[in-house]
């Protein structure tokens, strides 16, 4: 057979509601809490028996908003600041054949309230909304491999980005509850650099927003210097 039907066996419930700051790899920013939400078909205790004696999972996913847009053979890869292309089997990219991606996130714990399951994750990198359509535990004896090299990604990014908070941004974190890491989350979304490539050339200053949870936030970037002017309600 050259043709599969894969359903999806939950769905993500993440703070990121946009592709733009979304992290390029899982567990660079702890802070990203998420829950994975189960279909009605696996909507069973049964089918997480044990997984709660691991710490992290392996979870397929399917990258729902570019699978319509198809592929390419070649790739700008953005650890290469989007000016060298590479073969899309030699990247994480995107736009791939059959749209699959794949995350090792940490699992904290197992929830089952008002009839429905759910895996609770941090360290998340995926959009709201992603389609799971496969768990595997994170096996450290098989899945780590020290020993491994990566090429053009054979290092953690690092950026020298700083970040700071005005006064008003800091009494809007200070009031709200639900999310007591808040503050660090958006300070390690920040330090990650989510501009595109082509803007980090450029001087001066500049104006972002993003959405996180149900905020939108608002910064400036002067050189690798962040600040946060703004947090309001969606």
């Amino acid at each position: 057979m050259s043709e599969y039907s894969i359903s999806a066996v939950g769905h993500i419930q993440s703070p990121y509601k946009q592709k733009f700051a979304i992290p390029r790899q899982p567990r660079l920013v702890p802070q990203a809490k998420a829950k994975l939400i189960f279909t009605t078909e696996f909507n069973r205790e049964e089918f997480v028996r044990g997984i709660e004696e691991f710490s992290h999972i392996w979870l397929l996913f399917r990258f729902h908003e570019t699978a319509d847009k198809g592929y390419s053979a070649m790739v700008r890869p953005p650890r290469l600041g989007g000016n060298e292309r590479k073969g899309v089997f030699a990247t994480r990219a995107t736009f791939r054949p059959n749209a699959i991606g794949m995350s090792a996130v940490k699992l904290e714990g197992v929830e089952y309230k008002n009839g429905q399951l759910s895996l609770l994750l941090a360290g998340i990198d995926l959009l709201d909304g992603t389609p799971i359509v496969d768990i595997k535990p994170y096996l450290p004896y098989s899945d780590a491999m020290h020993d491994a090299s990566a090429g053009f990604a054979d290092t953690r990014p690092e950026t020298q980005m700083s970040v700071e908070f005005t006064p008003e941004a800091i009494d809007f974190i200070a009031t709200q509850t639900h999310y007591p890491e808040l503050k660090d989350f958006i300070a390690n979304v920040l330090k990650q650099d989510p501009r595109p490539a082509y803007k980090k050339q450029k001087q001066g200053e500049q104006s972002y927003g993003m959405t996180l949870y149900n905020y939108n936030i608002r910064w400036q970037v002067n050189g690798e210097h962040n600040l946060v002017t703004s947090i309001e309600n969606t």
